[in-house]
Protein backbone atom coordinates (compact mmCIF):
# COMPACT_ATOMS: atom_id res chain seq x y z
CA UNK A 1 0.00 0.00 0.00
CA UNK A 2 2.81 2.44 0.86
CA UNK A 3 4.51 1.83 -2.49
CA UNK A 4 1.20 2.36 -4.28
CA UNK A 5 0.49 5.53 -2.31
CA UNK A 6 3.85 7.11 -3.15
CA UNK A 7 4.47 5.64 -6.59
CA UNK A 8 1.10 5.55 -8.37
CA UNK A 9 0.99 9.19 -9.46
CA UNK A 10 4.47 9.61 -11.02
CA UNK A 11 4.48 6.06 -12.42
CA UNK A 12 1.12 6.44 -14.17
CA UNK A 13 1.90 9.85 -15.70
CA UNK A 14 5.29 8.63 -16.92
CA UNK A 15 3.81 5.41 -18.34
CA UNK A 16 1.10 7.30 -20.25
CA UNK A 17 3.61 9.74 -21.75
CA UNK A 18 6.02 6.97 -22.75
CA UNK A 19 3.07 5.09 -24.24
CA UNK A 20 2.14 8.14 -26.30
CA UNK A 21 5.64 8.52 -27.76
CA UNK A 22 5.93 4.77 -28.41
CA UNK A 23 2.61 4.67 -30.28
CA UNK A 24 3.62 7.65 -32.41
CA UNK A 25 6.93 5.99 -33.28
CA UNK A 26 5.02 2.84 -34.31
CA UNK A 27 2.90 4.94 -36.70
CA UNK A 28 -0.35 4.53 -34.75
CA UNK A 29 -1.51 8.04 -35.66
CA UNK A 30 -2.09 11.07 -33.45
CA UNK A 31 -5.64 10.22 -32.35
CA UNK A 32 -4.80 6.69 -31.19
CA UNK A 33 -1.49 7.76 -29.64
CA UNK A 34 -3.30 10.47 -27.69
CA UNK A 35 -6.54 8.87 -26.59
CA UNK A 36 -5.37 5.32 -25.84
CA UNK A 37 -2.95 6.41 -23.06
CA UNK A 38 -5.48 8.96 -21.73
CA UNK A 39 -8.31 6.40 -21.64
CA UNK A 40 -6.20 3.66 -20.05
CA UNK A 41 -4.69 6.14 -17.59
CA UNK A 42 -8.12 7.41 -16.55
CA UNK A 43 -9.39 3.85 -16.03
CA UNK A 44 -6.40 3.13 -13.79
CA UNK A 45 -7.11 6.28 -11.74
CA UNK A 46 -10.75 5.23 -11.34
CA UNK A 47 -9.65 1.75 -10.26
CA UNK A 48 -7.33 3.33 -7.68
CA UNK A 49 -10.27 5.31 -6.30
CA UNK A 50 -11.88 2.01 -5.39
CA UNK A 51 -8.65 0.44 -4.10
CA UNK A 52 -7.16 3.41 -2.24
CA UNK A 53 -9.82 6.09 -1.58
CA UNK A 54 -8.93 9.33 0.18
CA UNK A 55 -12.45 9.54 1.61
CA UNK A 56 -15.00 6.75 1.29
CA UNK A 57 -17.82 9.33 1.52
CA UNK A 58 -16.69 10.94 -1.72
CA UNK A 59 -18.03 8.17 -3.94
CA UNK A 60 -20.22 9.89 -6.58
CA UNK A 61 -23.90 9.27 -7.16
CA UNK A 62 -25.28 8.26 -10.56
CA UNK A 63 -26.61 11.79 -11.01
CA UNK A 64 -23.18 13.29 -10.38
CA UNK A 65 -21.55 10.88 -12.82
CA UNK A 66 -24.12 11.75 -15.50
CA UNK A 67 -23.74 15.50 -14.94
CA UNK A 68 -19.94 15.42 -14.93
CA UNK A 69 -19.80 13.13 -17.98
CA UNK A 70 -22.00 15.63 -19.84
CA UNK A 71 -19.73 18.52 -18.83
CA UNK A 72 -16.71 16.49 -19.90
CA UNK A 73 -18.15 15.66 -23.33
CA UNK A 74 -19.55 19.10 -24.17
CA UNK A 75 -17.18 21.54 -22.46
CA UNK A 76 -13.92 19.58 -22.67
CA UNK A 77 -14.30 17.86 -26.04
CA UNK A 78 -16.89 19.54 -28.28
CA UNK A 79 -16.27 23.17 -27.28
CA UNK A 80 -12.43 23.13 -27.63
CA UNK A 81 -12.66 21.40 -31.02
CA UNK A 82 -15.11 24.04 -32.26
CA UNK A 83 -12.89 26.84 -30.93
CA UNK A 84 -9.80 25.23 -32.49
CA UNK A 85 -11.42 25.02 -35.93
CA UNK A 86 -12.59 28.63 -35.78
CA UNK A 87 -9.19 29.80 -34.53
CA UNK A 88 -7.27 27.88 -37.19
CA UNK A 89 -9.36 29.53 -39.91
CA UNK A 90 -8.67 33.03 -38.57
CA UNK A 91 -4.96 32.36 -37.99
CA UNK A 92 -4.18 30.81 -41.36
CA UNK A 93 -6.47 33.01 -43.45
CA UNK A 94 -5.75 36.33 -41.77
CA UNK A 95 -2.41 36.17 -39.95
CA UNK A 96 -0.51 34.07 -42.50
CA UNK A 97 -2.16 36.02 -45.31
CA UNK A 98 -0.51 39.14 -43.92
CA UNK A 99 2.87 37.44 -43.75
CA UNK A 100 3.27 37.68 -39.98
CA UNK A 101 5.01 34.27 -39.86
CA UNK A 102 4.22 33.34 -36.26
CA UNK A 103 5.28 29.73 -36.81
CA UNK A 104 8.97 30.73 -36.95
CA UNK A 105 8.89 31.77 -33.28
CA UNK A 106 8.57 28.22 -31.88
CA UNK A 107 11.77 26.06 -31.42
CA UNK A 108 10.69 23.21 -33.69
CA UNK A 109 14.22 21.79 -33.76
CA UNK A 110 14.13 20.86 -30.07
CA UNK A 111 13.39 17.26 -29.04
CA UNK A 112 9.67 16.60 -28.52
CA UNK A 113 9.93 16.16 -24.70
CA UNK A 114 11.83 19.48 -24.41
CA UNK A 115 9.20 21.30 -26.49
CA UNK A 116 6.49 19.76 -24.31
CA UNK A 117 8.21 20.95 -21.11
CA UNK A 118 8.45 24.46 -22.60
CA UNK A 119 4.77 24.32 -23.51
CA UNK A 120 3.77 23.18 -20.00
CA UNK A 121 5.84 25.97 -18.38
CA UNK A 122 4.43 28.60 -20.75
CA UNK A 123 0.81 27.50 -20.38
CA UNK A 124 1.07 27.37 -16.61
CA UNK A 125 2.61 30.83 -16.43
CA UNK A 126 -0.42 32.25 -18.27
CA UNK A 127 -3.05 30.01 -16.67
CA UNK A 128 -1.75 30.85 -13.19
CA UNK A 129 -2.80 34.49 -13.60
CA UNK A 130 -6.14 33.67 -15.23
CA UNK A 131 -6.90 31.23 -12.41
CA UNK A 132 -5.85 33.69 -9.74
CA UNK A 133 -7.92 36.53 -11.23
CA UNK A 134 -10.88 34.14 -11.60
CA UNK A 135 -10.83 33.68 -7.84
CA UNK A 136 -10.16 37.29 -6.89
CA UNK A 137 -12.39 39.16 -9.39
CA UNK A 138 -16.10 38.64 -8.76
CA UNK A 139 -17.14 38.88 -12.43
CA UNK A 140 -14.93 35.96 -13.41
CA UNK A 141 -15.58 34.04 -10.20
CA UNK A 142 -19.27 33.73 -11.23
CA UNK A 143 -18.11 31.49 -14.09
CA UNK A 144 -15.25 29.72 -12.31
CA UNK A 145 -17.47 28.92 -9.31
CA UNK A 146 -19.08 26.18 -11.45
CA UNK A 147 -15.84 24.22 -11.17
CA UNK A 148 -15.86 24.60 -7.39
CA UNK A 149 -19.51 23.61 -6.98
CA UNK A 150 -19.02 19.83 -6.31
CA UNK A 151 -19.17 18.84 -2.66
CA UNK A 152 -16.63 16.04 -3.17
CA UNK A 153 -13.78 15.41 -5.57
CA UNK A 154 -13.53 12.38 -7.84
CA UNK A 155 -12.06 11.68 -11.26
CA UNK A 156 -14.80 12.90 -13.59
CA UNK A 157 -15.52 16.31 -12.07
CA UNK A 158 -12.31 17.59 -13.62
CA UNK A 159 -14.61 18.47 -16.53
CA UNK A 160 -17.11 20.62 -14.63
CA UNK A 161 -16.46 24.06 -16.14
CA UNK A 162 -18.65 26.89 -17.38
CA UNK A 163 -18.23 27.33 -21.18
CA UNK A 164 -17.06 30.94 -20.69
CA UNK A 165 -14.39 29.80 -18.22
CA UNK A 166 -13.26 27.04 -20.58
CA UNK A 167 -13.14 29.44 -23.53
CA UNK A 168 -10.88 31.82 -21.60
CA UNK A 169 -8.60 28.89 -20.79
CA UNK A 170 -8.51 27.93 -24.47
CA UNK A 171 -7.20 31.40 -25.34
CA UNK A 172 -4.16 30.72 -23.14
CA UNK A 173 -3.51 26.97 -23.34
CA UNK A 174 -4.30 26.16 -26.98
CA UNK A 175 -4.71 29.24 -29.17
CA UNK A 176 -1.09 30.51 -28.90
CA UNK A 177 0.26 27.10 -29.88
CA UNK A 178 -2.11 26.77 -32.82
CA UNK A 179 -0.87 30.19 -33.97
CA UNK A 180 2.75 29.07 -33.54
CA UNK A 181 2.07 25.90 -35.58
CA UNK A 182 3.42 23.60 -32.87
CA UNK A 183 3.69 20.12 -34.40
CA UNK A 184 1.14 17.42 -33.64
CA UNK A 185 3.43 15.09 -31.69
CA UNK A 186 4.20 17.88 -29.20
CA UNK A 187 0.53 18.80 -28.84
CA UNK A 188 -0.32 15.13 -28.42
CA UNK A 189 2.22 14.55 -25.64
CA UNK A 190 1.12 17.77 -23.93
CA UNK A 191 -2.53 16.67 -24.05
CA UNK A 192 -1.69 13.28 -22.50
CA UNK A 193 0.06 15.05 -19.60
CA UNK A 194 -2.74 17.63 -19.33
CA UNK A 195 -5.56 15.07 -19.33
CA UNK A 196 -4.09 12.33 -17.13
CA UNK A 197 -2.77 14.85 -14.61
CA UNK A 198 -6.18 16.57 -14.56
CA UNK A 199 -8.07 13.33 -13.89
CA UNK A 200 -5.59 12.32 -11.18
CA UNK A 201 -5.56 15.85 -9.73
CA UNK A 202 -9.30 15.70 -9.00
CA UNK A 203 -9.37 12.04 -8.03
CA UNK A 204 -10.38 10.53 -4.72
CA UNK A 205 -7.10 8.59 -4.45
CA UNK A 206 -5.04 8.75 -1.28
CA UNK A 207 -1.59 9.39 -2.76
CA UNK A 208 1.48 11.08 -1.25
CA UNK A 209 3.69 13.16 -3.52
CA UNK A 210 6.34 14.29 -1.03
CA UNK A 211 8.85 16.68 -2.63
CA UNK A 212 6.92 16.54 -5.93
CA UNK A 213 4.37 18.86 -4.26
CA UNK A 214 6.91 21.65 -4.86
CA UNK A 215 6.91 20.90 -8.60
CA UNK A 216 3.52 19.58 -9.75
CA UNK A 217 -0.06 20.47 -8.92
CA UNK A 218 -1.26 17.04 -7.86
CA UNK A 219 -4.16 15.67 -5.79
CA UNK A 220 -2.79 16.65 -2.39
CA UNK A 221 -2.48 20.34 -3.23
CA UNK A 222 -5.59 20.50 -5.38
CA UNK A 223 -7.82 19.28 -2.53
CA UNK A 224 -6.78 22.35 -0.57
CA UNK A 225 -7.65 24.47 -3.59
CA UNK A 226 -11.19 23.03 -3.57
CA UNK A 227 -11.66 23.80 0.12
CA UNK A 228 -14.87 25.57 1.17
CA UNK A 229 -12.73 28.03 3.15
CA UNK A 230 -11.65 30.99 1.01
CA UNK A 231 -8.36 31.46 2.85
CA UNK A 232 -7.45 27.89 1.83
CA UNK A 233 -8.94 27.74 -1.67
CA UNK A 234 -7.38 31.02 -2.84
CA UNK A 235 -3.98 29.32 -3.20
CA UNK A 236 -2.44 26.60 -5.39
CA UNK A 237 -3.54 28.10 -8.70
CA UNK A 238 -1.14 26.04 -10.82
CA UNK A 239 -2.81 24.10 -13.61
CA UNK A 240 -0.13 21.42 -14.03
CA UNK A 241 2.80 22.75 -12.04
CA UNK A 242 3.08 24.50 -8.71
CA UNK A 243 6.31 26.39 -9.54
CA UNK A 244 4.54 29.64 -10.43
CA UNK A 245 2.71 29.58 -7.09
CA UNK A 246 6.10 29.32 -5.41
CA UNK A 247 7.57 32.12 -7.58
CA UNK A 248 4.64 34.49 -6.99
CA UNK A 249 4.09 33.61 -3.35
Amino acid sequence: ITLLRYGAYPALLLACMIGNMALLRQGAGVLLATYVPVTLGTLVVMALEGRLPYRSGWRPSRTEVLQDSTFLALVHVVLPKALAMASAFVIFEVFDGRGWGLSSWWPKGWPVPAQTVLMVLTVDAMRYWLHRISHEWERLWRFHAVHHSPQRLYTLNVGRFHPVDKSLQFVLDALPFIALSVQEDVLSLYFVWYAVNGFFQHSNVDVRLGWLNYVVSGPELHRWHHSRLKEESNHNYGNHLIVWDVVFG
